[in-house]
C-alpha cells in the first residue's frame, strides 16, 4: 500500500508540473532594433568643378583722350558668356542635421562678349573674364546623404577689355583689372559613397562698377576712361572627395 500511495503521489506531481508548463505562454519574438545609416558630412574636402557662366557688362565713357565727357555717355552693354573649370577645397562640420563650412574656389574662365560703341562710329568694345575666385562660408541642412546649402562671401575676377576698330579688326586700346566683389549661391549635393559626393551649384557675383582707364596700343599716350558695371552668374557641376569619417549608424 505504501508503494502504491508513493507512486500515485509521484504521478500527480508529474502531471501537475506538465500542466503548469503547458499553461505558460510562449515567449514573444522580439525583432532586433533597426540600424539607420547616417551620412557624415564633416571633414576636409577637395574637388573639381566645371560648367558655364555669363557676365553682364555696361560701359559709360567719362573721358575721351583727356577731355571730360559730362554727363557720362552710355557706350552700350553686352553679355560675355562661355565655359569655366576649376577646383575647390574646404572644411565642413555637422551638428545633427545642420552642416556648416568654409570654402575657397578658383576657376579658369572664358566669358567673352562685345557690342558696337554708341559713342564712337566704327568701334567695338569687347571684354573677357578669364579667371575668378570665391571665398565663402556655408550653411546647409542634410537629409542623410542629401545636402542643401547656401553660401556667401567674397568674389574676385580678372577682366580684360579691348576697343577695336571694327572695319579692320585692329585693337586700338586695351585695359586689364582685378576686381573684388561679393557672391551668394546655393547648391544641392548628393553623397553617393562614404567619401564622395556630386553637387550642382549656382552663384551670383555682385562685382559693382569700376572706373577703367584704357591705353592706346596705336597712339602712345592717348587714353579714354569708362565706368564699367559688371555682374556674373555661374552654374557648375562639382565632384568632391572628403577626408572625414565614414558613415555612422544610429539605432
Amino acid at each position: 500500500m505504501k508503494k502504491l500511495a508513493f507512486a500515485t503521489a509521484a504521478l500527480m506531481v508529474l502531471f501537475t508540473g506538465a500542466a503548469s508548463a503547458a499553461d505558460l505562454a510562449a515567449r514573444p519574438y522580439t525583432k532586433a532594433p533597426a540600424i539607420a545609416p547616417i551620412y557624415d558630412w564633416s571633414g576636409f574636402y577637395v574637388g573639381i568643378n566645371g560648367g558655364g557662366g555669363w557676365a553682364d557688362k555696361c560701359w559709360d565713357i567719362y573721358n575721351d583722350a583727356g577731355f571730360t565727357v559730362a554727363p557720362p555717355f552710355r557706350e552700350g552693354c553686352h553679355n560675355a558668356s562661355g565655359a569655366t573649370v576649376g577646383g575647390q577645397m574646404g572644411y565642413r562640420w555637422q551638428a545633427t542635421n545642420w552642416v556648416f563650412g568654409v570654402e575657397a574656389q578658383g576657376n579658369w574662365a572664358d566669358f567673352t562678349g562685345s557690342n558696337s560703341s554708341l559713342f564712337y562710329g566704327n568701334f567695338t568694345n569687347r571684354s573677357e573674364v578669364d579667371a575668378l575666385g570665391l571665398f565663402t562660408g556655408q550653411v546647409g541642412y542634410s537629409w542623410n546623404n542629401v545636402l542643401w546649402y547656401v553660401k556667401g562671401g567674397a568674389a574676385v575676377t580678372r577682366d580684360k577689355y579691348e576697343g577695336v576698330i571694327t572695319s579692320i579688326g585692329l585693337v586700338f586700346d586695351r585695359a586689364t583689372e582685378t576686381r573684388w566683389g561679393g557672391v551668394v549661391g546655393t547648391g544641392i549635393e548628393f553623397g553617393f559613397a562614404p567619401n564622395w559626393s556630386l553637387a550642382l551649384e549656382y552663384d551670383h557675383l555682385f562685382m559693382g562698377h569700376r572706373d577703367i582707364t584704357f591705353s592706346s596700343s596705336i597712339v602712345p599716350g592717348v587714353t579714354r576712361g569708362d565706368t564699367i558695371r559688371q555682374d556674373v552668374d555661374i552654374v557648375t557641376a562639382r565632384v568632391n572627395y572628403r577626408f572625414g569619417g565614414p558613415i555612422v549608424a544610429k539605432y
